[in-house]
């Protein structure tokens, strides 16, 4: 059972965490497994594409759940339907690297479908329609945050996802062996889930006060569960639905909601091309594209950190967001130039921009609409943006396919377009300001 005490925040950071951790373990070498299995680009772009166009399905749907259920036990569904996909990547491990069918395309090259490749898309499936664990955690930090410490506390979840990216490549580089290859990681990955889901199990407890309505007339399970009552006294914040017509009618979210579309979009791009440009032009193998990411994720741990810490006192989400959409914008620009040194600049400007700008958005987007619909709003926004992973992986890497490194001067182009959207974020969350910090414990 889990605590029923008040709820907390290291409980929901460190499942944060041990997500990142799984995925971020197979990261480094999921572009060389889709060539071994008979990919290409396009085929790499497009089995990233599968999680998001199945997150589009799911996450709206687990959101609102947890509106009605409660976050814990959403969260545990979406942990299971995890640690069940990386089951399937071990089986497609297993598996002899069987030919169904070769396509020779002059738009989407030369591929062979394979029973093992087949698997991997089968796999991310499973993970993408069970996947609502971001929004819903967003939820739950949402749920136990004040406006004193809301940025604060976005940060502190920003940090254990990048501690997630530092801790997950290093393991692949430990447990990559020439007679086990990438089983080993995969394994650790499964194990990790099935950690995720004893902490959510044990530690993290309910975080939403759950609406009952006042029908004493008609039976009802909630009640034989004793789910908490709880009056909406301030009836200008009560939901009137939490459909996607009622989310969007809500002040600012269609703008909250255009600017989560464009960031996922440009990031899109630069995942389809990017570990594809390290093999092909830096000539980088699995332990150098872990390295980069693992140097990316460690400087927005401290960004997200301490910097972001001392900043969020001072200054409002709004102006972070702008302040950090620039050197991440720029940041795609010098990964263009095709040398080692630029990279490195490069990732440097993108994990400062991206630890200012992601935390400070995602608190403005927390303080919008009712509390008692934030688990819908979230939904909603993470299919947003899983819907613009769609698009962005699959012309991301059909793009870089046919003109190669310019795609980065794509994803460079739409975010900026995000520093001119967020000077209309102004003025708009007053709350987001000058804010003593502070973190849930």
């Amino acid at each position: 059972m889990a605590s029923e005490s008040r709820p907390t925040l290291f409980p929901v950071l460190l499942v944060n965490f041990i997500g990142m951790l799984g995925y971020s373990i197979i990261l480094p070498f999921l572009v060389f497994l889709v060539e071994k299995f008979g990919g290409n680009e396009f085929v790499y772009g497009l089995l990233g594409s599968v999680y998001p166009a199945f997150q589009l399905l799911g996450a709206p749907l687990l959101g609102r759940w947890s509106d009605q259920v409660g976050r814990r036990m959403v969260l545990l569904i979406s942990q299971l339907g995890t640690f069940l996909a990386w089951m399937l990547f071990v089986v497609a491990l297993i598996l002899p690297r069987q030919e169904l069918l070769e396509v020779r395309s002059g738009l989407f090259g030369t591929f062979l479908i394979t029973l093992p490749l087949l698997l991997l898309f089968a796999a991310r499936a499973l993970d993408g329609i069970t996947g609502g664990n971001v929004s819903v955690a967003n939820a739950y930090l949402s749920d136990i945050s004040t406006d004193a410490n809301r940025k604060a506390n976005f940060g502190k979840m920003a940090s254990s996802t990048s501690l997630g990216f530092i801790v997950g490549p290093m393991l692949a580089g430990l447990l990559s062996t020439p007679r086990y290859e990438e089983l080993l990681p995969v394994l650790a990955a499964a194990a990790i889930s099935l950690l995720a889901i004893y902490v959510i199990h044990r530690y993290l407890p309910e975080s939403v006060q759950r609406l009952v309505p006042p029908d004493l007339r008609s039976f009802s399970i909630r009640r034989m569960w004793q789910a908490e009552h709880k009056e909406c006294y301030n009836m200008e914040r009560c939901p009137s639905g939490t459909s996607l017509q009622d989310v969007l009618r809500l002040p600012y979210i269609p703008l909250l909601f255009g600017i989560y579309f464009v960031t996922f979009l440009g990031w899109s791009f630069f995942y389809a091309g990017f570990p594809v440009f390290a093999s092909r032009y830096l000539h980088w193998e699995s332990g150098q594209l872990g390295l980069f990411f693992t140097v990316s994720s460690l400087i927005m741990v401290l960004v997200q950190g301490p910097v972001l810490s001392y900043l969020s006192s001072r200054i409002a989400d709004a102006w972070l967001v702008i302040a950090g959409s620039l050197p991440l914008a720029a940041s795609f620009l010098f990964f263009w130039l095709e040398t080692d040194l630029s990279v490195y600049t490069g990732v440097v400007l993108l994990s400062v921009g991206n630890g200012l700008m992601w935390p400070s958005f995602l608190s403005i987007l927390a303080q919008a609409g009712s509390p008692a619909i934030q688990g819908s709003i979230q939904g909603y926004a993470n299919s947003v943006g899983s819907l613009a992973s769609i698009f962005g992986l699959i012309l991301g890497g059909m793009l870089f396919q046919n003109l190669g490194p310019v795609v980065f001067v794509v994803s460079a182009t739409f975010l900026f377009a995000i520093f001119f959207l967020s000077f209309r974020l102004l003025g708009a969350f007053p709350n987001a300001k000058e804010a003593p910090v502070g973190a849930s414990s």
